[in-house]
């Protein structure tokens, strides 16, 4: 199968798929490509998409919203990558804040971090819907002051699950890259076929 290439805003993102897919979709081969903030991301996704010469390729652009119109950012992003000739270009964004995501399973914080009060944050009626949370990073600075992004999210990789997330961000990006996955395993197994077609002519 071909490999997933995934454009991402910063090295705290590249670190948490680095641990987190390998476990939760072993199969799946894939790169992940950090930038230096949003201006570099998508200055660069232009240049990528025209660029990038390896047969069958399919794209991840994820980025933070950061308190912005998450629908809007999405449709300038998916423009952005259509105008770069590539409408396959799965798009995602995660809301508000990375951090949102580990918010929104507090048993893998607590699993990560090695404090079993995390376990009850859930319960709290402000980290009841991460993806509404304006600023998680800070948040988890105050649930975890040790806190630190790119140490944090290698920990976070390790222990969070598929199914057990409360931020909605978090569960779509993964429902995307599945299907990404399965799209490309089954055009994987159509050319198979058909290069034994053409080698028993």
């Amino acid at each position: 199968m071909s490999r997933m290439v995934f454009l991402l805003e910063e090295r705290s993102m590249k670190t948490l798929l680095d641990g987190l897919l390998p476990r939760l979709i072993p199969e799946m081969s894939f790169i992940c490509i950090p930038h230096e903030g949003k201006q570099d991301l998508e200055k660069s996704i232009p240049r990528k998409l025209k660029a990038w010469r390896e047969p069958g390729a399919r794209f991840v652009v994820i980025r933070d919203n950061d308190g912005g119109d998450c629908p809007a950012l999405k449709q300038r992003l998916v423009a952005l990558c259509n105008s770069s000739g590539r409408s396959d270009v799965l798009v995602r964004i995660a809301c508000q804040e990375l951090e949102a995501w580990y918010i929104g399973e507090p048993q893998a914080m607590a699993k990560a971090f090695g404090n079993s009060q995390l376990n009850d944050v859930g319960s709290k009626s402000r980290y009841r819907d991460p993806d509404a949370i304006q600023q998680p990073s800070r948040e988890i600075a105050k649930l975890v002051p040790q806190f630190q992004k790119v140490s944090g999210a290698r920990r976070m990789a390790s222990c969070l699950s598929r199914n057990g997330n409360h931020s909605r961000s978090f569960r779509a990006t993964m429902d995307g890259i599945e299907r990404l996955c399965a799209s490309m395993q089954e055009e994987a197994s159509q050319q198979g076929q058909k290069d034994n077609r053409h080698g028993q002519d």
